[in-house]
């Protein structure tokens, strides 16, 4: 898949260590390298405890590693300051959670348009994407309402709309599926292969299921805060 394209995801000898200098102090990475391509579906696979999590937030400039450099669409992510880092996740990174992280007595529309709110862009430009990503994931007659009067399903969809407002470098998928039943998990997993093919976005998907994992072009599995193995999924041509 990397061809001639460029990495948008650059990680180097990627270490994460929590309480330094304590003596329950804990390494949990240890020396990660991975390099994700423009344009790949990628899925991390580990267990819970393997360090994915960890690894997330590191590739979603939630947290900083404490040692080792990453790369995000050519910005040294780890030269940044934290209020950088705050603007730059606002556009260069799409989120996508198990829980959905919508905010609630808001409509579907306004939890669209608030990336594009944080990132400046003007009142009549936010509501005019915020309603093409909606008819895009097929949520445009739902727009108006709260997320208490959606289903889980809907609200995975509105927040994958929501997740693309800025048009960002990286869709980062931390379990999308994980609080759905098996149909609309489908669902919801075929909108990503769409926004993957027909839009070229570059998606990392953190899974703990193999079956997911499985319908990427690239699988990287993580264990114990090392990456222990890779190979290519059924998406690989």
């Amino acid at each position: 898949m990397s061809g001639e394209k460029k990495p948008i995801i650059q990680l180097r000898d990627i270490v994460k260590t929590f309480y330094i200098g304590q003596p329950n102090e804990l390494e949990i990475l240890h020396g990660i390298d991975l390099d994700v391509y423009e344009g790949e579906f990628v899925a991390i696979v580990g267990e819970s405890g393997s360090g994915k999590s960890t690894l997330m937030n590191i590739v979603g400039a939630l947290d900083k590693p404490t040692q080792g450099s990453y790369w995000l669409d050519g910005i040294d992510m780890t030269a940044a300051k934290d209020s950088e880092l705050s603007a730059l996740r606002c556009r260069k990174i799409g989120f996508v959670f198990q829980t959905f992280n919508l905010i609630g007595r808001t409509s579907a529309l306004k939890n669209v348009e608030l990336p594009m709110l944080y990132n400046g862009i003007g009142a009549a430009k936010r509501t005019a994407r915020a309603k093409e990503l909606l008819e895009l994931v097929g949520m445009e007659k739902r727009m108006n309402h709260q997320p208490n009067e959606l289903s889980g399903g809907q609200k995975q969809r509105v927040a994958i709309a929501r997740a693309m407002a800025n048009d960002p470098a990286v869709l980062l998928a931390d379990e999308p599926t994980g609080a759905l039943d098996s149909a609309t998990g489908r669902v919801v997993m075929d909108l990503f292969h769409k926004l993957h093919k027909e839009q070229g976005k570059t998606i990392l998907l953190i899974t703990h299921s193999r079956e997911l994992a499985a319908e990427c072009e690239r699988i990287i599995t993580i264990r114990d805060g090392c990456i222990t193995g890779e190979v290519k999924g059924g998406m690989a041509q």
